[in-house]
């Protein structure tokens, strides 16, 4: 979960080309509360290489909290999608 002005921003975008480099799969939303949920399954590496791009954002967000919940990956995304 990305708090902050997340929204508006290009945020998902940002995410899911990210995402993609890092080889990872999953999805990306905004929520109406103005957050961005994300889920995201691959090398716990490369989850931790997007972790640090999330808490930067792009250059018009500003990012004020992610919070991270670690769980067991499903293994059934095919790609990395923004969904709404």
């Amino acid at each position: 979960m990305v708090s902050g002005m997340v929204q508006g921003v290009g945020f998902r975008y940002f995410v899911r080309h990210h995402a993609t480099l890092f080889g990872l799969t999953g999805w990306v939303r905004n929520l109406s509360n103005g957050d961005v949920e994300l889920e995201a399954e691959g090398e716990k590496e490369s989850i931790e290489a997007l972790l640090v791009y999330l808490r930067r954002g792009p250059g018009s967000a500003a990012v004020s909290n992610v919070e991270v919940a670690w769980k067991e990956p499903h293994d059934h995304f095919e790609r990395f999608e923004i969904t709404y």
